[in-house]
């Protein structure tokens, strides 16, 4: 089985994802560490050299078709970054004939998850004050409302709010499970 799994940032796409493809019995793939080790550069510094979001992706997309051709064979889980289903991405998305799960979880539940990462890929030690969960919220907001078209290119949208990485990679597995037993019962 492949997937594909979505989602705005922090969501747990890569601690999930790992579950899942545990459960699965599948390899698990980062596209964030599969960027940079394609590139051989952090994520922060790759995307300072492009003007625009799109041009990064299309340089960055070229990484997620790599880990797509050479696993070919094989069944993988794949935690896209948060643009994962937008214009050079989904293009390759759209090739690899994989299912795409959308996660979708409460603002406060993913702020609870954020990880602050230096420009070099090192993860940061924060308190943040009130004001600034404030903001985090309002654009964790603003996130979830932006994906909203793009998010409706997955073939199901699975809300984990209030499950931890088990139960939400298990509701995933289900909804998996599901959605493969009614492909293949319209055949």
């Amino acid at each position: 089985m492949k997937v594909f799994l979505a989602g705005v940032g922090c969501v747990g796409k890569s601690s999930t994802g790992a579950q899942l493809a545990k459960l699965l019995g599948c390899a698990f793939f980062d596209l964030d560490d599969e960027i940079e080790a394609y590139f051989q550069v952090p994520v922060e510094r790759l995307q300072d050299r492009y003007k625009t979001g799109v041009a990064y992706r299309k340089e960055a997309s070229k990484a997620l078709a790599h880990v797509i051709s050479r696993e070919a064979e094989r069944d993988w889980v794949i935690a896209l970054t948060p643009n994962g289903l937008k214009d050079h991405y989904w293009k390759v998305v759209e090739t690899a004939k994989a299912t795409v799960l959308v996660m979708l979880d409460r603002p406060e539940n993913i702020l609870a998850r954020i990880t602050f990462y230096d420009e070099d890929s090192q993860p940061l030690e924060m308190t943040l004050t009130d004001e600034e969960k404030s903001a985090y919220l309002q654009q964790i907001t603003r996130d979830i409302k932006h994906h909203r078209r793009t998010n409706l290119r997955a073939h199901q949208r699975v809300d984990i709010s209030g499950l931890g990485i088990n139960a939400a990679a298990l509701k995933l597995r289900d909804v998996l499970l599901t959605h493969t037993n009614v492909q293949m019962a319209a055949r």
